[in-house]
């Protein structure tokens, strides 16, 4: 849709692609969407036999805001997310705690990967769950402390009740690219910032009360220029600089 969108505003053709768009989400969700004893959401992925494979996963979290979901269903896999057999406490485990394969310690099926948790931040972000964004944004925040506040390629899944902070895996990467980009996703949900370049618009719509407290950026890049902005602890925007050709949408508050 986004490229259909893209090639019509450069005068190119997109014949076809919004139509095959639209047909790609109805046999996503007549093929990949399950309903098991944790709820209803989009398997995993399908075996050789073409059978839905139902652990539910952090998987889930990365089809938010791509317009592949309706908004009961963006809520439906915000809402698992968030839930204590996905969401830690210190992040996103990769599988859920629920699932027979699940392992706090183990590669891809329990433990935390700071980048995975960023993308779904900002899945839910976009897909209007500014809250689900902010609170999951708070999880990963409150490890980065146990890892010097340079967060490592992934940790163990284990959660509060369990340990006061993230064990860490043995073999992880630290410091890693993407770990290190996830702090930008937080950055952004606790901003609530949206950028249209094309349209030279920016929205803020700051969860309230910030979870971090008043907040001031400066100088955050933005299509070859900067752009300040400062929060305070309420939430409410206190000081905004645009750059020149760049104006200030009204907020749209989201629950």
């Amino acid at each position: 849709m986004r490229a259909a969108s893209l090639l019509t505003a450069l005068g190119e053709p997109a014949d076809g692609l919004a139509e095959w768009a639209s047909a790609l989400r109805t046999r996503f969700r007549d093929r990949f969407w399950v309903s098991t004893s944790d709820g209803h959401y989009p398997a995993l992925a399908l075996d050789g036999d073409k059978r839905p494979v139902d652990a539910l996963t952090s998987n889930i979290g990365h089809l938010l805001g791509t317009g592949l979901l309706s908004g009961p269903e963006s809520s439906e896999i915000g809402a698992l997310l968030l839930g204590p057999s996905l969401a830690s406490g210190f992040g996103l485990r990769t599988m859920s705690s629920s699932s027979g394969g699940y392992s706090p310690l183990s590669y891809h099926c329990g433990s935390v990967w700071p980048h995975d948790t960023a993308i779904v931040v900002r899945g839910l972000q976009r897909s209007g769950q500014g809250s689900r964004a902010a609170s999951l944004a708070t999880q990963l925040l409150s490890a980065a402390p146990a890892f010097d506040y340079r967060l490592p390629e992934l940790f163990s899944g284990h959660d509060l009740a369990e340990t006061s902070s993230p064990l860490p895996y043995p073999a992880s990467c630290r410091p890693q690219a993407w770990s290190a980009a996830a702090a930008v996703s937080l950055l952004v949900a606790f901003l609530g910032l949206d950028v249209d370049v094309p349209a030279g618009t920016v929205t803020l719509d700051p969860p309230r009360p910030s979870p971090v407290g008043a907040l001031r950026v400066r100088g955050l890049p933005l299509a070859g220029s900067t752009v300040d902005i400062t929060i305070d602890a309420a939430g409410e925007v206190t000081e905004v600089r645009l750059p020149p050709g760049f104006s200030l949408l009204p907020e749209q508050r989201h629950e």
